[in-house]
């Protein structure tokens, strides 16, 4: 049976958009290169918050370390990088010595760009210390340091290490 029969001679089906639905169309793709495209197109942004990551991976990192070795880890932070050390024997006083070298290679991180910063809270010292027990101090042997904030830029949330038990979390 001819479906198309109860249209006039002369007449076919057509298929395909009307001139409101492509405007239509072009209108909802340009609203969306004006507020999405642009954040693709910022790498700092990922390049901040995969240094976050790797701040805290780290971290996490020097006081396991710590605690494995039962010695004393330093972590030692600048405006762009932070490096580790270790102490060549175990107990509270040791100092730290040989670098301590990280799973990826090396012993320190750097930011991935100059325009990416790390501000260490409380500012001094910039040098703080795992304990075999995992625990901050701000050098060995003194009293216990306070709670660790470490800000990167282009990051909302800092990373933080705990002061009473070393627990490295950003919220």
């Amino acid at each position: 049976m001819n479906t198309s029969s109860h249209l006039q001679p002369g007449f076919e089906i057509q298929r395909g958009f009307t001139l409101v639905e492509l405007i239509m169309v072009m209108v909802i793709v340009g609203i969306l290169a004006v507020f999405v495209a642009p954040r693709f197109f910022e790498a700092n942004v990922f390049k901040s918050r995969g240094f976050a990551d790797q701040v805290q991976a780290t971290l996490r990192y020097a006081q396991k370390e710590a605690i494995a070795q039962h010695r004393n880890v330093c972590v030692a932070t600048a405006s762009s990088s932070i490096s580790l050390t270790i102490a060549n024997s175990s107990g509270a006083t040791a100092p730290c010595g040989p670098n301590l070298v990280l799973p990826a290679g090396g012993n320190s991180i750097s930011a991935p760009s100059a325009a990416i910063t790390l501000t260490l809270s409380p500012a001094t010292p910039t040098t703080f210390i795992f304990d075999a027990l995992g625990k901050p101090w701000d050098a060995a042997g003194a009293t216990p340091s306070a709670q660790k904030s470490i800000t990167i830029s282009g990051v909302t949330n800092p990373v933080y290490v705990e002061a009473e038990t070393g627990y490295v979390h950003s919220p």
